[in-house]
């Protein structure tokens, strides 16, 4: 594995997110010397926190899995994640609900999905299923180390047997026809394929491979820690202030110094001017090209994943059939994937993630209150409309929305909201993330892998990067790993210090699942 030459002795972090967090605290862990510079007030870059009246709104993403990926980070300073978070396991990790009025309750436990699937769609589907299960498994375990929890210097570095076995297990097909061959119910296969959307990729179109996002949430659990997601993001932080990592707080980074090949400092919009021996930069992909003056030749311009408009409500009372995580699909499929992806119209019949945090924390929202996140994927504004077109469409499409959360029974949602917000892909642009996307780079085969931009800065000898753009890719596990590969750009190789622990207790390993630590 390729690192960065010269001293290594102190490192300046730019952005507080998941990412550069996790980077810190492995820094941390091998003894360098951290200063972590963020623009905003706190952590949590796209995990961030808004407070709204007297809701607690978090601003970024509300799924976690893998939460042992976490834990590797707080372990590389002897703290955990049991220590700083609770955490609750989500059973159901999601209620599916379809169009024409079924429903089915996703559990992680394969006994208790299998009779679920067998009550809701018969014993062959049920031991479809299984076959399933157990495909997600292979091809977790084929792919994790190998082609995920690596730092990628060469295409070459995928010839190795795991992609003999990746191959075999069929990862190499489409993603639909793969779910296909296991499940013949088209609301099941939805179940365990809607997830390419997090990729920015259609299931038509998208890899086999990429189911390993499924195994993540339909396997391997949903978690949901106490305090809303950014819990987690404020507990790194302060494990790594505790490690004795310095933070400049809204404070961001102008220019750098650079000399023989080199970083040597950065300017702060203060004025203050930060020494450093290394950089790494987990802030926005774009972002960083910005204050590196150049972006790396690419045969083809990045793709970027579909956005999203949400809608944060605060409401004065909520609805029985709506779990933790409630995926509402509209009777649509390919065409609303044909919108989001290629034709760039607003979904014409939406699926929708509604999120409810109250019911596992009720002291988000003033009591008696609930708070409700309500996610509508929309094309970017590279394919779709324009950041600017969304002044007038937002309050519109916010409509739109309401009145289809009306009509799938949630009835009396517009009369209940007390406090709201709506983010559209105006407001992701304003926040400096590309095509007005928060999903960053699109994980096209072009684009992933040893084919995602590199997290060594061709031309300079001290810089790395970390976070979505970068390897491996987006979502809250695969940030996490890049902050790790970041800092073992720095180091050479992680280290622990003792006195922390691998998994936390109330985190059981998957069975059969190998550690990709």
């Amino acid at each position: 594995m390729r690192t960065v030459t010269g001293p290594t002795d102190h490192v300046v972090v730019v952005g507080a997110g998941l990412s550069g967090l996790a980077c810190a605290l492995h820094l941390l862990g091998s003894g360098r010397r951290v200063t972590v510079v963020e623009r905003d007030a706190g952590p949590g870059g796209r995990a961030g926190r808004v407070r709204l009246g007297g809701f607690e709104v978090d601003t970024g993403p509300t799924v976690l899995t893998m939460p042992h990926l976490a834990d590797e980070a707080f372990a590389a300073v002897g703290d955990s994640l049991a220590r700083r978070v609770e955490l609750v396991a989500l059973d159901p990790a999601y209620r599916a609900c379809f169009a024409d009025g079924t429903s089915l309750d996703v559990h992680t436990d394969g006994e208790a999905m299998e009779a679920e699937v067998r009550r809701f769609a018969g014993p062959a589907q049920a031991a479809g299923y299984r076959e399933l299960r157990r495909w997600l498994e292979r091809l977790y375990r084929a792919q994790m180390r190998r082609f995920i929890d690596t730092n990628f210097d060469s295409p070459f570095q995928l010839l190795h047997p795991d992609l003999a076995r990746l191959a075999a297990l069929g990862g190499f097909g489409r993603l639909d026809r793969r779910i296909g061959r296991f499940l013949g119910d088209a609301r099941l296969r939805r179940v365990f394929s809607f997830q390419a959307l997090y990729a920015g990729v259609a299931p038509a179109r998208a890899l086999a491979a990429y189911a390993v996002i499924a195994y993540m949430d339909t396997v391997a659990g949903v978690w949901f820690p106490k305090g809303g997601m950014h819990a987690l993001p404020r507990a790194m932080a302060d494990a790594a202030a505790g490690a004795g990592a310095g933070f400049r707080w809204s404070d961001g980074v102008t220019s750098l110094e650079r000399s023989a090949g080199r970083v040597r400092a950065v300017r702060l919009a203060s004025g203050e001017r930060i020494a450093c021996d290394a950089l790494v930069l987990a802030c926005e992909l774009s972002a960083a090209h910005r204050l590196l003056g150049r972006a790396p030749r690419r045969p083809v311009r990045l793709r970027h994943s579909p956005s999203a408009v949400v809608l944060h409500a605060g409401t004065d009372r909520t609805w029985p059939h709506l779990a933790h995580h409630t995926l509402s699909f509209g009777a649509a499929w390919e065409r609303t994937f044909e919108e989001l992806t290629r034709s760039g119209r607003l979904m014409s019949d939406p699926s929708l993630l509604i999120t409810r945090p109250t019911a596992h924390d009720p002291a988000l929202a003033p009591p008696g209150r609930h708070l409700h996140y309500v996610l509508a994927p929309c094309p970017n504004t590279t394919i779709g409309p324009s950041a600017a077109a969304w002044r007038d469409l937002g309050p519109r499409y916010r409509d739109r929305l309401v009145a289809e959360l009306e009509r799938r029974g949630l009835d009396g949602f517009a009369g209940s909201v007390r406090e709201e917000l709506l983010v559209t892909p105006l407001d992701w642009t304003a926040q400096g993330h590309a095509a007005g996307s928060p999903f960053s780079v699109a994980h096209t085969f072009a684009q992933t892998g040893p084919f995602r931009p590199r997290n060594l800065v061709h031309g300079l000898d001290n810089v790395v990067l970390a976070g979505c753009g970068t390897t491996p890719g987006v979502g809250v596990p695969t940030v996490l790993i890049s902050g790790k590969l970041a800092a073992a750009r720095v180091t050479g190789g992680i280290r622990h210090r003792t006195g922390g622990s691998r998994v936390p207790a109330s985190v059981p390993t998957t069975e059969g699942a190998d550690d990709p630590s």
